[in-house]
């Protein structure tokens, strides 16, 4: 049996520890996705799923607990080692897509790819690959203001998943987009992520989105259970 893409195990999250009006986020959390499984994490505002996503994915740390990424435990690692298996093992999508917008689409899926010592002509062609993957082939030239904001988020799709990581972490990623656009963005990403295989948690406040993946866990007051 393979080893979990994802394995969270006890993970634990308090800000302002020790002071006065501490809060404890995180309450020993355990977490395991499988490979090429898409589970969906619903939570209220202030929950704590974006604190819960950025430990999965090494930008934060938690207080007691480990993280294993494809097997490897990556609890302990220094941050040059944290960055390296970020930039190789895990994609980040947000609500918010973050492009860089003095260049073009084509260049912002490129780029992390020449930041991981790809040649420039392969990283052209994956993501020209990606961009007409989801539908925006033709705007690989455009910069983000000529884009819509669904254009846009699909661009920022593809430049998660430009590296090929193992591990899709998305917070809200079409929280920012009017409910027709959202359901046709999502439904671009979910056939992405299907046809790469890899692993994803992806965080919503959309109900209907989130039955349209594998499975959906609830993270409250700090606890994580089945939804």
């Amino acid at each position: 049996m393979s080893d979990p893409v994802l394995a969270l195990s006890g993970i634990a999250k308090t800000y302002n520890q020790g002071l006065p009006g501490e809060i404890r986020v995180l309450r020993d959390i355990d977490l395991a996705i499988a490979p090429g499984e898409v589970v969906a994490l619903v939570a209220p505002s202030g929950a704590g799923k974006s604190t819960l996503l950025h430990i999965a994915g090494l930008l934060d740390t938690a207080d007691t607990g480990s993280v294993r990424i494809g097997g490897e435990d990556v609890t302990g690692l220094s941050d040059r080692r944290r960055t390296a298996v970020r930039r190789s093992d895990v994609g980040f999508v947000y609500q918010f897509h973050h492009l860089l917008p003095e260049f073009t689409a084509l260049e912002n899926v490129v780029l992390p790819q020449l930041a991981d010592g790809k040649p420039k002509r392969e990283a052209e062609a994956r993501a020209q690959e990606l961009l007409a993957r989801v539908g925006i082939a033709e705007r690989a030239g455009h910069r983000p203001a000529q884009m819509s904001g669904g254009e846009q988020q699909r661009v920022a799709f593809c430049r998660a998943l430009a590296n090929a990581p193992r591990l899709l972490l998305a917070d809200e990623p079409t929280g920012n987009l009017d409910p027709e656009t959202s359901d046709r963005v999502f439904g671009a990403l979910m056939e992405l992520v299907r046809d790469t295989g890899l692993s994803a948690l992806i965080a919503t406040h959309n109900l209907e989105l989130a039955r349209r993946m594998d499975r959906v866990l609830r993270l409250d007051a700090g606890e994580l259970t089945a939804a």
